[in-house]
């Protein structure tokens, strides 16, 4: 289980380094690069469209590498996922801008995003369905968590590079190469996680099938279409949540309030590193207490927290903004540690890659893909502190707490072991 759980780790940390790098290229430079014809608003908003691009490709892969999950194992979707995402993301880091190549730069830049989240799409439902599927019941949330601490990895991965460039270079040369070396070390984390994952053992759940869905996604959608929609609205707040951290506040503390980049990612990567420390204590929690209490709480806390997340952002000072980055990563992780064990456990194991990993993808759409978009037009429209925003955030939590409070719990437990089992592998 520990190498199993480590490899799926990793993987996941590189796939998501590679999705990283893309939004804070994005707050960062991509605007002035990719669209210098419009103003620097317009131009951070298209840079961020793009970026939503991907969350849209997502449920897209979940379905197409579902498909293969579902049908072939899981096995090959982490294979062919991590080739997919690591060869677009070297592919921006090569694409000229719009100086050099005029509309077609910025066209190129969507194609490539929308192959980058088309991989993603299919990461993380074969990752955490190798493990989730491999792990014992009793401990299915601490060992499906270690997958969901990737995230945090690459997250860290990715802004320490530009965080460590940006000290190195100067503006000139960070706009006018540095941006890109971020985008060439996927190609070798690629590589990296290729070799790590030839070895992995394919899930006893998919061997033990008796007979798989000839569609898995036109059976989803006929016998599950409610749970992917809950599940979606559900994990909706999460996305919101983490990336007006990571993407929409480093655009706003830099371009709105005036504070340095290096100060702004510090605080964002010191908050994402403790999440993704206690990661496995939630999801240990999760274990005991269960998958839905623990989920309630992260809503109800995500949604308490909000306001006073903004208003410290928007002293500018590092400490208050990494205090307010701080109480939205914790409130995040109370619920996404166990969603690697939750998810799975709502589907029978023949359509289970594609119906997690759509129901996960979608909620991307919902929070990611939005909330730097309306989150940088609402900061826009208020003073210097966007209470707008902060109504926004505190809204989607609020969406997705009702949604969490219709799903039911899973978490075996010995006297129900026989009735959740066949449904959690």
């Amino acid at each position: 289980m520990l190498r199993l759980a480590t490899a799926s780790l990793a993987g996941t940390a590189i796939e998501f380094y590679d999705f990283f790098v893309y939004g804070t290229a994005a707050a960062l430079v991509l605007g002035p690069l990719f669209f210098p014809t419009i103003s620097p608003l317009a131009g951070t908003l298209a840079a961020f469209a793009t970026f939503g691009v991907g969350f849209v490709a997502r449920p897209l892969g979940s379905v197409v590498f579902g498909h293969i999950g579902d049908r072939r194992g899981r096995r090959p979707v982490l294979v062919a996922s991590l080739l997919l995402t690591g060869a677009s993301t070297v592919a921006v880091g090569c694409l000229p801008t719009y100086g050099a190549i005029g509309p077609a730069a910025p066209l190129l830049l969507v194609a490539l995003r929308f192959l980058q989240g088309l991989g993603l799409g299919g990461e993380w439902g074969g990752a955490v369905l190798l493990t989730a599927e491999h792990a014992p019941a009793g401990r299915r949330g601490l060992w499906s968590s270690f997958p969901q601490v990737g995230p945090a990895l690459g997250f860290l991965l990715a802004n320490g590079v530009v965080l460590a460039l940006s000290a190195a270079l100067s503006e000139a040369q960070f706009i006018a190469w540095g941006w890109r070396v971020p985008f060439w070390v996927a190609g070798v984390l690629a590589l990296v996680g290729l070799w790590l994952r030839s070895s992995l053992a394919e899930s006893p759940s998919f061997l033990g099938i008796d007979e798989h869905a000839r569609v898995p996604f036109a059976e989803v959608v006929r016998e599950h279409w409610r749970l992917v929609l809950l599940t979606a609205g559900a994990l909706s707040v999460g996305y919101a949540v983490f990336y007006a951290v990571s993407t929409w506040s480093l655009a706003y503390a830099t371009e709105r309030l005036g504070v340095g980049r290096g100060v702004v990612l510090t605080c964002i990567m010191a908050a994402v590193a403790v999440k993704g420390v206690l990661t496995p204590l939630a999801a240990l929690l999760g274990d005991r207490l269960g998958r839905r209490p623990m989920c309630l709480a992260g809503c109800a806390a995500t949604a308490l927290w909000m306001f006073p997340m903004v208003a410290l952002l928007a002293t500018g000072e590092p400490l208050p903004m990494f205090l307010g980055f701080l109480g939205a990563m914790l409130s995040f992780i109370t619920m996404f540690a166990v969603i690697a064990a939750y998810l799975p456990e709502l589907y029978e194991p023949r359509v289970r890659c594609t119906g997690a990993a759509v129901g996960y993808n979608l909620g991307g759409v919902l929070g990611g893909a939005l909330t730097p978009i309306v989150a940088t037009a609402l900061a826009e429209q208020g003073g210097r502190v966007p209470w707008g925003v902060a109504a926004y955030l505190t809204a989607v939590a609020l969406l997705s707490l009702g949604c969490f409070a219709l799903l039911p719990e899973t978490r075996p437990v010995p006297e129900r072991a026989a009735a959740v089992e066949p449904a959690s592998g």
